[in-house]
């Protein structure tokens, strides 16, 4: 049953990293054969992410409820926003204005990062009421969905052009409600109910002081992932700048996502060896490793060498983090703890998308992974700081 329940929810993680592969990986190829620049597509991106961090905690507020509807039934409900958007976008690709375009392709970010929280809250809920679900197979299979996705799009994008990614982003949206309708979850209202009873409701503020170190790993956090977003949002721009295109972009995002295979499905194995926080301030020196190494290629076969640090980097931290914040949060606190952890990705991703077009324009490829390197280092040592041994490993 364990490795039933694993894979089941292992294809809602693929179908949902496959998505996210066009959708924000692909963004850039998109979105420049439509004629944005650099900076435009920065600030689409932005604005799409800051409207999904606003919504994030309110939304996971509301999840907590004994009342509210369970995170199945709200994933259903947001991946059907989600094909909506889409298919509106591939339908009106040719005839729409920039304005359509920009609206549409930023309401299907904000709905793609929206979703986040509850992906892995759906996991961590089944594993809580008892269910033997390995998170980390899951999420693993998740990142072989999404190199499959990256090396396809890659190819697909160089021989039929970048109107093949709203394509692709529907029928995994598809898939991925087809998924999430099949897998066997039904919220625990008796204990959601007993939980508000004991501790009462918190809103953001109270939230927030119930777990002080908490704040200092969401800042660190956020910077951490702002580098993440930097190197992984603007992809083809340094492709190109070192020498490639569309294709060796695919190939370079297919081995950082193979690389994090061996992380995730053994980090069940990990965590016997050393508690998830060891794991969560180990992620951070990988993000710096990377960033650097990605600034000092000088070509595409020094530009892949800088890709396996995604082993221990965006690998163990996605995992790992997941895994702290259920250990260090009261029960019916886990789903808002999730969802501020997932607005640190939104929150990196905006800075990354406010700067990152604005920096490549103005001063070149180089001049912003500088600064993802920068970034990398300060939002690791803000972790290492901040992050406390968990309840739980």
């Amino acid at each position: 049953m364990k490795k039933h329940l694993s894979v089941r929810y292992g294809t809602i993680q693929g179908c949902y990293w496959m998505g996210y592969a066009a959708l924000m990986g692909y963004a850039s190829v998109y979105l420049l054969e439509k004629g944005f620049t650099n900076t435009q597509i920065g600030l689409l991106t932005a604005v799409g992410c800051i409207v999904s961090a606003v919504l994030q905690p309110a939304l996971a507020s509301y999840a907590d409820r004994p009342e509210s509807p369970s995170v199945r039934t709200m994933l259903l409900g947001a991946n059907l926003i989600q094909l909506v958007l889409i298919i509106s976008l591939a339908a009106t690709a040719e005839n729409s204005s920039m304005v359509v375009r920009t609206l549409l392709y930023g309401a299907s970010i904000t709905m793609l990062m929206l979703m986040i929280p509850f992906v892995n809250s759906l996991g961590m809920e089944t594993i809580r009421q008892g269910e033997e679900l390995d998170y980390g197979i899951g999420r693993g299979m998740g990142s072989v969905a999404y190199a499959i996705a990256s090396w396809l799009l890659g190819r697909l994008t160089a021989s039929f052009g970048a109107d093949m990614i709203p394509i692709w982003a529907i029928a995994l949206t598809i898939l991925f409600l087809i998924c999430v309708f099949r897998f066997p979850f039904k919220k625990d209202r008796k204990k959601a109910e007993a939980e508000k009873e004991e501790t009462g409701a918190a809103g953001p503020v109270d939230f927030l002081k119930r777990y002080p170190s908490f704040v200092v790993v969401l800042l660190g956090c956020i910077l951490i992932f702002m580098s993440h977003s930097l190197i992984n949002s603007f992809n083809y721009q340094i492709a190109m700048a070192k020498g490639g295109g569309s294709g060796e972009m695919g190939n370079a995002m297919t081995i950082s996502a193979v690389s994090e295979l061996p992380t995730m499905f053994l980090f069940g194995y990990l965590l016997k060896k050393k508690s998830s926080v060891f794991w969560f301030r180990l992620s951070g020196l990988f993000f710096v490793l990377k960033s650097i190494g990605t600034f000092l290629a000088f070509n595409i076969p020094t530009y892949y060498a800088a890709q396996p640090f995604q082993m221990f980097g965006w690998a163990l931290i996605n995992v790992a983090c997941v895994y702290y914040v259920d250990g260090i949060m009261e029960p019916q606190d886990s789903i808002k703890g999730q969802a501020y952890m997932a607005m640190t990705i939104t929150a990196g991703n905006v800075m990354s998308s406010l700067f990152g077009g604005w920096l490549i324009d103005a001063a070149g490829v180089g001049a912003m992974l500088i600064c993802a390197s920068l970034a990398a280092l300060i939002g690791w040592l803000i972790v290492c700081l901040g992050s406390k041994e968990a309840k739980t490993a």
